[in-house]
């Protein structure tokens, strides 16, 4: 059974470094203590992966596991076959998107959380868990071979969702960027996920928790709106 946690982001409001998510993965992750997890640190691009690696050790060092950067691997996915969990950072998604093509996790991760393994990612590593990147908030620095994803997730997925525009500010609204998407691609599905909120899917169900409702765009920008701790179908 799929045991997915997608956080919008590393952190809300002025909270340290994944320090609002740490009951929330306490829960995910305590029938793992003293166990592994696999950390994905492609989409840092402005730290090294020792760097990004470290300072995901001490976020989360209350968990009580082991947490070992795929870089280290021989190849990467060595480090992906023998972890008890995986996690993927946020950045930039097209940098992670792209070195998990290069690196050749895309079907490594996607089987493994298919047979159980937990997963957990936040703001790009919830975006990659999706369908696609198509609904990324991201710049296109650099060029993956496909936007489609790793897929443990059959929808759109986008983080840091805000509504509306900031003063002064003339361009287009998050709602016109997915408005955009849903024209081009009117079947799909977005679930945006505002800052200080997650979505744990179980199965074929998953629950809204955190501090915000999470919203389901469908075509013609038709909006569901689903209350913290509502459990669904999706």
């Amino acid at each position: 059974m799929k045991n997915i946690l997608l956080l919008s982001s590393s952190k809300y409001k002025e909270t340290g470094y994944l320090e609002h998510a740490l009951p929330w993965l306490q829960q995910f992750l305590s029938d793992y203590r003293g166990k592994k997890i696999a950390f994905v640190p492609y989409a840092g691009v402005r730290r090294t992966f020792d760097e990004y690696e470290k300072i995901v050790q001490e976020a989360l060092s209350d968990v009580e596991m082991e947490i070992v950067s795929v870089h280290h691997g021989k190849p990467y996915r060595d480090i992906i076959e023998r972890a008890d969990v995986i996690a993927i950072g946020g950045g930039n998604t097209f940098c992670l998107l792209k070195q998990l093509y290069e690196h050749h996790l895309i079907e490594a991760i996607h089987e493994k959380v298919k047979s159980g393994t937990p997963y957990f990612g936040w703001s790009a590593g919830a975006n990659v868990a999706g369908r696609s990147i198509m609904t990324t908030n991201d710049m296109p620095i650099t060029y993956p071979p496909s936007f489609s994803a790793l897929q443990l997730f059959p929808h759109q997925i986008n983080p840091h969702f805000i509504s509306g525009k900031m003063q002064g500010h003339n361009g287009e609204s998050r709602e016109d960027r997915l408005a955009e998407f849903l024209l081009v691609n009117p079947t799909a599905l977005v679930y945006a996920l505002p800052e200080g909120s997650a979505l744990h899917i179980r199965g074929e169900q998953a629950t809204v928790l955190g501090e915000n409702p999470i919203l389901r765009f469908s075509k013609g920008m038709q909006c569901e709106t689903f209350a913290v701790n509502h459990r669904f179908s999706y």
